[in-house]
């Protein structure tokens, strides 16, 4: 599950900077609206699933409410789910930790 989770995350990461990056400039400044319907659906779809994923892996690592929380913080800020992958998802990281 760990491994779909960090999929889940940079897929997540990918699509909330494709919604600011492409999808609002598209839609505000070119008054170009159906990319930004199809990015923001897709979004919206891997900030739940990032969300529900989140919480069954903290629940499976028992890691507790606390580091579920920085996972959930990070979602909503640009590059923040990159961050979680790097800071306590990869390899080296769950590693370290044990």
């Amino acid at each position: 599950m760990l491994k779909t989770f960090r999929i889940t995350a940079i897929l997540e990461g990918i699509s909330y900077l494709l919604l600011f990056g492409v999808g609002m400039p598209l839609k505000y400044l070119a008054d170009i609206k159906e990319p930004n319907i199809y990015i923001g659906n897709a979004h919206g779809l891997l900030f739940i699933a990032y969300a529900i994923l989140a919480f069954l892996v903290c629940r499976q690592q028992k890691w507790g409410i606390k580091r579920y929380a920085i996972f959930f913080i990070a979602s909503l800020l640009p590059f923040g789910t990159f961050y979680i992958d790097q800071k306590y998802l990869s390899d080296t990281a769950i590693a370290a930790e044990a």
